[in-house]
């Protein structure tokens, strides 16, 4: 489909609904749609998301200022309707071939009621585009605005439904003012929230976004990590089979091992194969990853770091450690530890640390590490927020299927 993303303004101006404007676009290119932004003010940064810029759409533009202006004092000035022609004409001209229009706030705020009523008119037009109205913001719900607002049009346009339009909300919450507003059923209005972009946020690598793309690990719950090198004293088996059991109760539980064997030592080559023998017949192929697979030279300090931000827990089962590198990263990186009972393990971590044999029963360990999960409401926030939250995760569940109904 082509998909015409609309709102006052765009990337690179900085705000909100900018930023979840360019992170729906980039979505929906992903997805195979075609997607071109229509803005006030912004400038194109993405050569697959073209964005045309029609400056009367700019709630900075003076004669859109003045307008308002008027507006709030109650009056409708004789060049609205001028204006109201001016931005359908341009609309209409830059919406050629488009399928579907998202409308991000304009049918919703003041702050460019020409362009409200110029949407309105092609909305209800012969032939329009499928209206999809996103409601981030109420401007008849906002007690910051009712001086601002006045009984009839145009200012009715953002209080009473557009015939056969798509309402989305962006929370529960804003749900309800409009059904309230709006006199409409909650059923018809969509709620689909914002979304987290786990790469720009955590800053990570791009070997690091390529691997959380491609292994899918945002979707996963929980990660375990285990920081080390492959070598048989890593005790990695254990590990192995502790996912293996965690999987009956957390079946979207992953691991990820992070280091190299040496590749100049063949007892630890040998230690990979069998490992991923045993993966194998575990049935753990695509839940259990040692990144020597994919980046055999190992990963950068930065790309390590990535890994500690992305985790929930680190599990180290090694059996013989001279220091414990992986416990004063997992400190600083606030995760829970579990590790082999190990006089240098304990040294460092004291007390912040659960501790288990290098020989523990797989369950056992499980069967702790889950406890301690779903007795964690960080844990359990955190993953939900990488499971239902992700710009990825809320296209999926959310946006495609819109545009599936609404096709």
């Amino acid at each position: 489909m082509k998909i015409a993303l609309l709102h006052y303004s765009a990337p690179p101006v900085v705000g909100g609904v900018e930023t979840v404007i360019a992170r729906q676009a980039e979505q929906l290119v992903r997805a195979g749609h075609l997607v071109h932004i229509i803005a006030g003010r912004g400038q194109t940064w993405d050569a697959r998301i073209p964005v045309d810029v029609l400056p009367h759409l700019d709630t900075r533009q003076p004669q859109v200022l003045k307008i308002r202006a008027s507006l709030e004092t109650s009056r409708i000035p004789p060049y609205f309707a001028d204006l109201v022609h001016t931005i359908e004409g341009e609309l209409q001209r830059s919406l050629a071939g488009t399928d579907v229009v998202i409308a991000h706030n304009v049918a919703s705020l003041h702050k460019n009621l020409a362009l409200t009523a110029a949407l309105y008119n092609i909305s209800q037009a012969d032939r329009a585009p499928r209206m999809i109205l996103w409601h981030h913001d109420l401007a008849w719900t906002n007690p910051v605005f009712q001086n601002e607002m006045s009984p009839g049009w145009p200012w009715d346009l953002l209080q009473k439904p557009w015939p056969g339009v798509q309402q989305v909300t962006v929370s529960e919450t804003r749900q309800a003012e409009l059904a309230r507003l709006m006199n409409l059923d909650l059923s018809e209005i969509t709620v689909i929230p914002d979304g987290i972009d786990l790469s720009t946020f955590f800053g990570l690598q791009p070997r690091t976004a390529n691997l959380v793309e491609t292994l899918q690990i945002a979707q996963c719950a929980p990660i375990l990590l285990t920081p080390v090198r492959i070598a048989r004293r890593k005790n990695l088996e254990l590990t192995l089979e502790t996912l293996a059991e965690l999987r009956h109760d957390f079946p979207q539980a992953m691991l990820v091992v992070t280091g190299p064997p040496n590749m100049r030592n063949p007892a630890n080559v040998e230690y990979l194969e069998m490992l991923q023998r045993r993966r194998r017949t575990l049935g753990l192929d695509g839940s259990a990853h040692f990144l020597a697979e994919y980046l055999p030279e190992g990963l950068t300090p930065a790309e390590l770091a990535d890994f500690y931000r992305l985790a929930d827990v680190v599990l180290l089962p090694s059996r013989e450690e001279g220091f414990g590198m992986p416990i004063l990263e997992a400190g600083v990186s606030g995760l829970p530890i579990f590790c082999s009972d190990l006089p240098a393990l304990r040294s460092l971590a004291g007390d912040a640390a659960e501790y288990f044999s290098p020989d523990e029963d797989p369950r056992r360990l499980a069967f702790r590490i889950g406890k301690a999960l779903q007795n964690d409401p960080r844990y359990l926030l955190k993953a939900r927020i990488r499971q239902e939250f992700t710009w990825e995760a809320v296209y999926r569940r959310m946006v495609a299927p819109l545009l599936e109904r609404r096709a």
